[in-house]
């Protein structure tokens, strides 16, 4: 091989530099390349689907409307300007509320029976980088003849007690009681009568089947009964937001000797029950009784369930107090924001959940 003369050596190694310099600008041109193809992350957002199909019939007057979209949105897009629900050319008044990748129309009014309206989305709504929807998306749907669903009172973790208060539970033996207790945030102090064994993180009674917890207790009972406390308060506002009842101010609130079929009951004022009550349906229809006033059982009225009607469907939401007088006996769900008081030898299948206090004087607390 012959040697490499100064001259020669200089020129090849300039250019081995001028190609390494080539071979820098080439990749440092890759990296600012801008003409690529779109990431599909930035490709315009669909609808993935809609809780009510194009042209269905028989859909509830009461029901609400939601769109799932492909992807993340931008919430502050998704409006009553951009999602618009119309019965021919009006524009039906109601609230959007978006969660997730669902987006949801909520009626301010209830839906004429058998008339055909209209949802639609609009190019308005965009993701959350910012790309619309390619076009707008219409569809239809037709409501029934008196086609109301009523959905049951999600009671999430207030669900695991039988008896649920915030300030005390006091008892005058002897009662019996199946199913837990609970009491937050006051302390174990405030559950009295029961004659309470303490464990780790819960107590026990010979009057009760189930264990008895209270804030105090070690975790995780205090942390539980916290998420138990707010969900029972969710529940209540649940069952209080119902809208469009079905009966308004039956009996003027003097419900005795009625039989009252599956519905949304409404009162502005009390409601007394003097005399037995029956609650006819099947096991999966729902009662939601909004009470605004006082829930009043006098001594041995009873209320009982025909046709398969279920306690756990049955929700009595009462602003004011609830009294179940001596020997009286009620069935369903007691969400009181005030106190509830079960006289001498009262029952109940269900469950009490009350924002204040809860007093039993030798009572039997079934769950359902």
């Amino acid at each position: 091989m012959r040697k490499l003369t100064h001259k020669t050596h200089m020129k090849f190694s300039n250019l081995l530099v001028s190609l390494a310099m080539g071979t820098v600008f080439f990749m440092s041109a890759c990296k600012k390349e801008k003409n690529d193809p779109a990431p599909a992350n930035n490709t315009p957002p669909t609808v993935s689907s809609t809780n009510i199909s194009n042209q269905t019939t028989g859909v509830p007057t009461n029901k609400d409307i939601t769109v799932t979209f492909s992807e993340q949105m931008d919430a502050a897009s998704i409006t009553p300007a951009t999602f618009v629900v119309k019965k021919g050319t009006a524009v039906i008044p109601g609230t959007v509320s978006y969660t997730g990748t669902t987006a949801t129309f909520n009626p301010s009014v209830v839906l004429d029976a058998n008339t055909v309206y209209t949802a639609t989305v609009t190019t308005g709504i965009k993701d959350a980088a910012g790309a619309a929807l390619p076009s707008n998306v219409t569809w239809s749907f037709t409501t029934g003849a008196n086609a109301s669903v009523l959905a049951v009172v999600n009671l999430r973790t207030a669900v695991n007690y039988v008896l649920l208060a915030k300030t005390a539970i006091n008892n005058n033996p002897t009662s019996a009681v199946t199913g837990a207790i609970g009491l937050s945030p006051a302390a174990t102090s405030y559950i009295t009568g029961f004659s309470l064994t303490n464990a780790t993180g819960y107590a026990t009674s010979s009057q009760v089947t189930g264990h008895i917890f209270a804030a105090d207790m070690v975790s995780p009972t205090s942390s539980n009964l916290t998420t138990a406390i707010n969900d029972m308060q969710t529940a209540y506002t649940d069952a209080a937001g119902r809208k469009t009842p079905d009966y308004v101010e039956l009996g003027t609130g003097n419900i005795g000797g009625k039989t009252l079929q599956p519905g949304l009951y409404k009162w502005t004022s009390s409601v007394s029950v003097p005399s037995d009550v029956t609650i006819s349906g099947g096991a999966n229809d729902v009662w939601i009784f909004q009470i605004s006033g006082n829930l009043s059982l006098s001594a041995g009225a009873k209320i009982t369930l025909s046709g398969g009607a279920q306690a756990k469907n049955i929700f009595w939401q009462v602003a004011g107090t609830v009294t179940a007088g001596t020997t009286s006996h009620i069935e369903g769900v007691i969400l009181s924001k005030t106190g509830i008081t079960f006289n001498t030898g009262a029952s109940l299948k269900g469950r009490a959940l009350a924002q204040t206090a809860i007093i039993l004087d030798g009572n039997t607390v079934t769950q359902p």
